[in-house]
């Protein structure tokens, strides 16, 4: 055998024999750390006076669509959008010619037949139907032909007269009798005529008046929309103006409040336009009755609002304080946290985690209610949350040394990060 190849096999040989005689490397095990450091504290009773916070929008005091109540041409268009008009102010002017002409007509019919009855004025009235020229003139011709007939009667009666003579005047009393009668029932009728006559001018002076389109109340305009020159027609919407001195707001109560809510009770109210403004609302009007989707009930609260800066349609927060008092348990809000859909707190029993459910109520500065899950005494964490569940072990947190302002960011964006407890409405 080659020299060369002999002393490589040697070499490998040694170097086989040198890599299992090595030990291999102890494995280095990871050291338990032990109990996890948290900061704790107590549930607390807390005595308060309830408030019902809520959201609302504001609507005008009164609103209303102003329309056309006659046809013709609008000759005079006097306001626009955003205009204060005044109760009463002209807002448009139809063309009138026609409904003047047609006054006048009906003014004619009635003069003739207030004379016919002996009328003057067309707010006379007739007090006893036998006065009327007619029915004296009918009246008189019925007392001739009676004197007649009886002087007639007492000539036949002596055997002077003719027989024949006896009935025409006979004949001729009945005849005025009937034509008396005729002319009261003519007469009458002719005094509803002359109601109907009167009826009918008041009509056509109404439609000659409302060729004048006024303002109802003191308002301003939301919305014009005619414009001048143009024809409309009974019923063509002119303007929609609103009142909104005071405004209303409108706001949803939870079913469960209806006790706590009063009417002249009043209500802080803000409006995100207005930051740093508190405006006060009065309740003058609850709803009767509750929806039935939303377990809510409507009430209104009224704001001065003189100089017209709150605007129909925002939207408002109100805060209504009451006179129910309560003692609950409160917890501060950075204790909960919130995971798949449930509100937890984790208490520490023994210095062991034991992670609880709880329903939680009203807000209360940087506290939170808590309805169910949690006892008065209770000691829970308030942080490392995400890190906590039941069994884990804990101990409690030496105090903390002050924050570099870089930590403190971190943490902010932490915590601002996790999902925030869902609050809801305290029970009874």
């Amino acid at each position: 055998m080659h020299p060369r190849i002999v002393l490589a096999s040697l070499l490998l040989l040694s170097t086989f024999l040198a890599g299992c005689n090595k030990q291999a490397a102890p494995v280095q095990t990871k050291k338990d750390s032990g109990p996890l450091a948290v900061r704790m504290t107590d549930v607390k009773v807390r005595d308060i006076t309830r408030v019902v916070e809520t959201t609302g929008t504001l609507f005008p005091f009164e609103e209303a669509v102003i329309s056309a109540e006659i046809d013709g041409k609008a000759e005079d268009v006097r306001f626009d959008l955003g205009d204060i008009v005044e109760k009463g102010q002209v807002l448009v002017r139809i063309n009138d010619e026609e409904q003047r002409y047609q006054v006048q007509q009906s003014e004619a019919q009635l003069r003739q037949s207030l004379e016919r009855l002996g009328l003057k004025t067309e707010n006379d009235k007739v007090a006893d139907v036998r006065e009327t020229p007619d029915v004296r003139r009918s009246k008189a011709d019925l007392t001739e032909a009676e004197q007649r007939f009886k002087r007639t009667r007492q000539l036949v009666d002596q055997n002077i007269g003719a027989k024949s003579e006896l009935d025409q005047a006979s004949s001729r009393f009945q005849a005025a009798q009937a034509a008396y009668d005729a002319t009261i029932n003519q007469t009458r009728n002719l005094i509803q005529e002359v109601e109907r006559f009167r009826a009918n001018l008041e009509i056509q002076r109404k439609k000659l008046r409302d060729t004048t389109v006024k303002s109802p109340f003191r308002a301003i305009v939301k919305e014009r929309q005619v414009s001048l020159g143009q024809f409309v027609r009974t019923n063509t919407p002119l303007f929609v103006l609103v009142k909104i001195d005071p405004i209303r707001l409108r706001i949803e109560i939870p079913e469960r409040m209806a006790p706590w809510i009063k009417i002249n009770q009043l209500a802080d109210v803000s409006l995100e336009a207005f930051e740093g403004r508190k405006f006060v609302g009065r309740i003058w009007r609850i709803s009767p009755t509750v929806d039935q989707s939303k377990r809510t009930f409507v009430a209104e609260a009224l704001i001065d609002n003189k100089i017209g800066e709150l605007k129909p349609g925002s939207y408002a927060k109100a805060r209504l304080p009451t006179s129910k008092s309560e003692r609950i348990l409160v917890i501060p809000q950075r204790a909960v946290y919130y995971v798949l859909g449930s509100n937890k707190a984790f208490v520490v029993k023994d210095g062991v985690i034991d992670s609880r459910d709880v329903r939680l109520g009203d807000r209360i500065d940087q506290d939170v209610e808590i309805l169910e899950g949690l006892a008065d005494g209770d000691r829970i964490a308030i942080s490392q949350l995400p890190r906590l569940d039941s069994g884990v072990k804990v101990k409690l947190a030496p105090d903390a040394p002050a924050k570099t302002e870089v930590a403190a960011k971190k943490e902010g964006a932490e915590q601002a990060a996790q999902p925030k407890p869902q609050t809801g409405p305290p029970a009874n």
